[in-house]
């Protein structure tokens, strides 16, 4: 059976949501609990809660697990603050901390007040200036930082190919979420030609990549359950964009036209098609997901994190019980 953590080490982490009423309690047992079953990582994004604040909460409770965002907000914090804070957030986990940036959505941001504007030249702008913090540079030669005790990987939401550029240029690597696995070597090569262009190694630019995760010995049920999540997240622009860009606009466009006629996701759900549930996410028994595993790792993903939705159980004992699953198929983690 394939073993993805043969190949350099366990290479499999998890990602918390935040949209989700998860408390900073079931995080910190989330996280120790990955951490005794021996998986590499453990991420929080930012929906309702400060993903930051989130992973300081977890760093504190673990002693070896790498922590880390995936994504935080740049729209909800100036990038020295972002810098400041992953600076202790570092010190807490001695040297543990990611730090995953992303721009959100237009929709989102609307409804909090916020402006998008020129998303990606804010996120290359908050990438440069919270880099510069963390080596100590001085900000207008007014305020000079102490540099970070460790080194902070800086990875960006990478789902375009100027994302990923500007990975390449101010950070380390990226984290894409929902990407069409094909599409991943577009990516990649885009982040590592910038980081060329930097006279950074490319080969150390890295792909963390965040995939929907439906385990059940039931096939059938676990796709429709990753349908509905996909009907979910086909309301949003950004996602459809770049699903179309990986040859799904017959769909896109009828997705498009279903959410302006203010349709369900039942409705929507009909709509996605099996081509792109399998390009996008790990779905079944744990046999079948390490293949797709697999799959992902051999078009460039560097660390698979699993972003567990629940299938027939509970939400808040998914995590638990997708954790406890892999790891007895996955020995010496």
């Amino acid at each position: 059976m394939f073993n993805p953590l043969s190949k350099n080490g366990c290479n499999i982490g998890l990602v918390l949501s935040t949209v989700t009423e998860t408390s900073v309690a079931e995080m910190q047992a989330a996280g120790i609990l990955a951490e005794d079953l021996g998986f590499k990582s453990i991420y929080v994004n930012e929906g309702k809660s400060d993903a930051l604040a989130c992973v300081q909460s977890i760093a504190s409770a673990t002693k070896k697990i790498t922590v880390g965002t995936n994504i935080a907000n740049i729209h909800y914090r100036q990038p020295y603050l972002t810098a400041a804070t992953s600076k202790v957030v570092s010190e807490i986990s001695q040297g543990r901390f990611v730090l995953g940036l992303g721009i959100s959505h237009a929709g989102l941001l609307k409804t909090l007040g916020l402006s998008m504007g020129d998303g990606r030249i804010k996120l290359g702008a908050h990438a440069k200036l919270v880099a510069d913090v963390l080596n100590g540079e001085s900000i207008n030669g007014l305020l000079k930082p102490k540099p970070s005790e460790y080194k902070i990987p800086i990875y960006l939401a990478g789902n375009t190919v100027e994302s990923a550029s500007l990975a390449g240029k101010y950070g380390d690597g990226i984290m894409p979420y929902l990407t069409p696995r094909d599409h991943l070597p577009v990516l990649l090569d885009a982040g590592k030609a910038a980081a060329i262009d930097e006279k950074k190694n490319p080969e150390e630019f890295q792909c963390v990549l965040s995939i929907p995760t439906f385990l059940s010995n039931d096939n059938d049920e676990a796709r429709s359950a990753a349908k509905y999540n996909l009907a979910f997240f086909s309301q949003l622009p950004n996602y459809r964009r770049q699903w179309r860009r990986a040859g799904f606009g017959t769909a896109m466009t009828q997705l498009k036209n279903l959410w302006h006629k203010r349709g369900t996701r039942h409705d929507a759900m009909k709509i996605v098609p099996d081509e792109l549930l399998d390009q996008v996410c790990l779905v079944g028994s744990v046999p079948n997901c390490l293949k797709q595993i697999e799959a992902f790792i051999d078009k460039g993903a560097g660390e698979v994190v699993l972003a567990i939705s629940p299938v027939n159980e509970k939400r808040d004992t998914a995590t638990t019980q997708v954790l406890r699953a892999f790891h007895k198929h996955l020995k010496g983690c």
